[in-house]
């Protein structure tokens, strides 16, 4: 899942360059949610990995 969206933010960072002055406000709001998505996505493969084996 986090492969999916690392290449969704490299993407919208990619177009972010490109873009209308008038998209700009929508790619810039689309990427903050998917570096929040990839953040979150990270922690918690992070917590299960820290996770506690079952007893």
């Amino acid at each position: 899942m986090t492969y999916e969206l690392e290449m969704q933010v490299e993407e919208l960072r990619a177009e972010l360059g490109h873009c209308d002055p008038a998209e700009r406000h929508q790619i810039t709001a689309e990427l903050e949610q998917a570096r929040a998505a990839l953040k979150a996505a990270i922690e918690a493969q992070e917590g299960a990995v820290d996770a506690e084996p079952p007893h």
